[in-house]
């Protein structure tokens, strides 16, 4: 084993000096030795005069001059096989979620090569969710790419969870999680929620938190993605893969550039930013054997999409899933926009001329009523034509289907979560826009799977309805007989008290003519 010693520490870069015979190459790992750790080193340039300029994977706290470096003889290594669903890892394959060692017989360099155009599977096929607005209007490439937008708080955990399930449980598959510049508690969050909702058993989760250096978080996204590359290669799975997020992968690159001493390049990036993408990407794809589809959070620095981190991720992808916070506080979930989300395989050619046709008519109905939105706040439903209150009401309906009961958040809704095969949702969504549904209240398509389901509860609320009428009619008839006795009693009272009034006045003259004769007779 090739041995050498620490010749200079700046921070997470460590120069090695090694044997002139015994230098490690690029890429190679190379381990340090401590009281309570290894710290593991990744060979980055070669100086010159036998010195190599490496990137720490850890903490270079306490380090000296002089400490003996081992080169491992290859590069950084991960256990990959099923041992490792469960599990959170770090960016050198050890477990930190204190489950002890994970026992498996394999381990995978995490610096692998692109699959071979021959080997490569090139057909583009739709990989089915089981989401309906995702499936319609932005579906997923089978080994594609998709960029997920999304702030705080607008349901990318559990999109993510959900898609997690789904693969797990209609696709026999599994899912990698790689938290790249991860915060601690959102790390945390995702565990809890995933072991909660019964899911964690089928992914893995790979950490390089954010107060982690750079050569970690640079290094994670390929951790994850190596797991990935054995449950599609070995055990020949349909694999999901999550990268969140995908620029602080860049902003690492960007860090361990100038810290490598590289000429930054546009907006202070490294000039290698096309290249290291492009290693990671590519790597992403489908196989004769399975797939990989990625499904990757992107942030974009202050909105601006021509930014060239975010710009060159555009480049590799196939779908855009955009989560939107005015659909959140409409109620609706998951909340895709369905006018910009977008696909690359949304065409007759991939996903078929009824497909195609209803995803498109569901977008006019959606434009048409966000432009008739302005004059219905100013002038009310009234003023539009017969054909806008139509689409109005269609474009109506079509938001709340596109609302479904999710499986990982049933215990918040309380209902029964749904799956919606790729037929089902074409079939329903071409049933609205062809306005078979249109005497249907548009409560019935709030949070239900199939059409058939929306139908159904449609003609509940209806007969709820109808009862509601009579039980009213009833009421108002009950009052009305109660008035009616009210004011029989009142009419009667008074013409007893009238009564009883005349008697008096009879009895009083009576009294008055008696007293009068009595008044004579005492004259006389």
């Amino acid at each position: 084993m090739k041995k050498g010693s620490v010749f200079r520490v700046r921070g997470p870069v460590v120069d090695v000096v090694f044997p002139q015979e015994e230098l490690p190459a690029i890429n190679n790992a190379l381990k340090i030795e401590r009281e309570d750790e290894e710290l593991v080193l990744e060979v980055a340039q070669h100086l010159g005069d036998n010195i190599l300029r490496t990137i720490s994977m850890g903490s270079t706290d306490g380090l000296k001059r002089g400490q003996e470096v081992i080169d491992m003889g290859n590069p950084i290594s991960t256990p990959v096989g099923k041992e490792v669903l469960g599990r959170i890892l770090n960016v050198t394959g050890d477990p930190i979620d204190e489950q002890g060692e994970v026992k498996t017989d394999e381990k995978w360099p995490i610096h692998r090569p692109t699959p071979t155009l021959e080997e490569q599977d090139i057909s583009e096929e739709l990989f089915e969710t089981g989401i309906k607005v995702v499936d319609l209007l932005a579906p997923y490439k089978k080994g594609g790419k998709v960029g997920l937008f999304g702030g705080a708080g607008v349901g990318k955990t559990v999109l993510i969870m959900e898609l997690i399930r789904n693969i797990a449980t209609e696709h026999g598959g599994f899912s990698v999680f790689s938290g790249v510049g991860e915060r601690t508690r959102e790390g945390n969050d995702l565990w809890l929620e995933t072991k909660e909702s019964g899911v964690l058993d089928k992914a893995a989760l790979v950490y390089g938190q954010m107060n982690e250096p750079p050569g970690a978080r640079m290094r994670v996204g390929l951790t994850g993605l190596t797991i990935a590359e054995y449950f599609r290669d070995v055990e020949q799975k349909d694999v999901l893969l999550f990268i969140d997020n995908i620029f602080r992968f860049t902003q690492a690159g960007s860090e361990v550039s100038a810290l490598l001493g590289r000429m930054p390049s546009a907006v202070g990036y490294q000039p290698t930013l096309a290249s290291e993408m492009a290693a990671l990407q590519e790597r992403i794809t489908s196989t004769e054997k399975g797939s990989i589809t990625s499904i990757q959070a992107i942030y974009v620095p202050a909105d601006d999409y021509t930014d060239p981190a975010p710009a060159t991720t555009f480049a590799h992808l196939d779908s855009t899933t955009e989560l939107s916070r005015d659909i959140v506080e409409m109620g609706i979930y998951p909340a895709v926009d369905p006018l910009s989300s977008t696909s690359t395989i949304l065409k007759p050619s991939v996903v078929g001329e009824t497909h195609y046709e209803t995803a498109r008519e569901v977008q006019r109905i959606l434009q048409k009523y966000r432009d008739l939105q302005d004059i219905i706040a100013i002038l009310g439903m009234e003023e539009l034509s017969e054909e806008d209150k139509t689409t109005v009401q269609r474009a109506r309906k079509i938001q709340r289907f596109f609302s479904q009961p999710f499986f990982v958040a049933e215990q918040f809704t309380g209902k029964k979560g749904k799956y919606v095969a790729i037929e089902d949702t074409i079939k329903g969504f071409k049933e609205i826009v062809e306005g078979k549904h249109d005497d249907l209240p548009e409560q019935a398509f709030y949070m239900v799977g199939t059409i058939e389901e929306a139908r159904e509860k449609g003609e509940e609320l209806k007969s709820r309805g109808k009862s509601t009428a009579e039980v009213e009619k009833n009421i108002e008839k009950k009052e009305e007989s109660e008035e009616n006795k009210e004011s029989e009693k009142k009419v009667s009272k008074k013409k007893k008290d009238k009564k009883s009034s005349e008697k008096n006045k009879k009895s009083g003259k009576k009294e008055k003519k008696s007293s009068k004769k009595k008044k004579d007779k005492k004259k006389k």
